[in-house]
């Protein structure tokens, strides 16, 4: 019973890392040629977003992408390595994976603001918003899972946002220096 219990604990910590590894290589294809191809329409549609805001991210290459999300693998590798040896209970990995899962509805939100694709769209009903609540639900029976408040829900947005502002400020930094 123990071992079944170790490897569906795994399953839940490392899965995680495996979840968003698959939905963010979507990403990764996906969001250079879309925001090139994008951005004019954007600007139209939202023209009360500040001309900076189109600028920088027409700015981000396929380069600074790619290590911003080589820097966020780091980032959640470390959060799942934290639950896998807490069983699951570590605080920064249910954080971590609640971030994955709200995150989510992010993208659902900006498909549907889009009215159709964008990067990340299509692994989320199928990966990012499934497993989180699998994990949970393991989590749970396992007697390991805190109880969710709305303060964790808002820990879990902020997380994941500034996990991304982070690691974004730390692949421009280290492209520029090169």
């Amino acid at each position: 019973m123990k071992r079944e219990s170790n490897k569906l604990t795994a399953a839940a910590t490392w899965g995680l890392l495996a979840a968003w590894a698959l939905h963010d290589t979507e990403e990764v294809v996906m969001v250079p040629r879309w925001v090139r191809t994008h951005v004019p329409e954007l600007r139209e549609r939202f023209p009360r977003v500040p001309e900076t805001v189109w600028r920088r991210l027409e700015s981000v290459d396929a380069r600074e992408f790619g290590t911003a999300v080589a820097a966020m693998a780091v980032v959640l590798a470390a959060a799942c390595a934290d639950g896998h040896r807490t069983g699951g209970r570590s605080a920064v990995y249910q954080t971590a994976l609640n971030a994955f899962g709200l995150h989510g509805l992010v993208h659902l939100t900006q498909a549907a603001a889009m009215r159709g694709y964008t990067p990340g769209s299509v692994t989320t009903p199928l990966v990012v918003l499934p497993f989180p609540l699998w994990a949970r639900g393991r989590l749970r029976r396992s007697g390991v899972l805190r109880p969710t408040r709305p303060r964790d829900l808002a820990q879990g947005l902020a997380f994941a946002a500034v996990a991304a502002v982070g690691t974004h400020t730390l692949a421009q930094g280290v492209l520029r220096r090169r």
